[in-house]
């Protein structure tokens, strides 16, 4: 796995990804898309780094399935949206395997399509 998908990459992912009935859903809105204009992609990305080291990266995350809020921070959203909420999410959508701590490459990668995600929410209209 490359560190650094190309954006096409990404969005073909973020595409098939989104074609699934309960991750189409999820939409920045309110409070959530007003902390990510606010902060920035700089800060939501150095948010989002670590969000994920805390709570997806170690090989048996804590309430793993469950450790994901839905709203509160525009970074919950993205992860409920890319399938990166929990390890078996991970494991599904994006071959990333459970039970072993995320490699740098894999925590970036996580970073990065969250990230790609928020970008493409906030090129849309609210």
């Amino acid at each position: 796995m490359t560190a650094s998908p190309d954006p096409r990459s990404l969005d073909r992912r973020l595409d098939a990804i989104g074609r699934q009935p309960f991750r189409a859903r999820f939409r920045l809105r309110g409070r959530d898309r007003a902390t990510a204009e606010l902060k920035g992609p700089a800060t939501i990305r150095w948010h989002a780094y670590d969000l994920i080291a805390k709570r997806l990266a170690p090989a048996e995350p804590y309430k793993d399935g469950k450790q994901t809020p839905y709203r509160g921070h525009p970074v919950f959203v993205a992860q409920h949206a890319t399938a990166t909420c929990c390890r078996g999410c991970l494991q599904r959508w994006h071959g990333i395997p459970k039970g072993r701590e995320l490699t740098r490459a894999e925590h970036v990668y996580v970073v990065d399509v969250i990230c790609r995600w928020i970008e493409r929410e906030m090129t849309d209209a609210p």
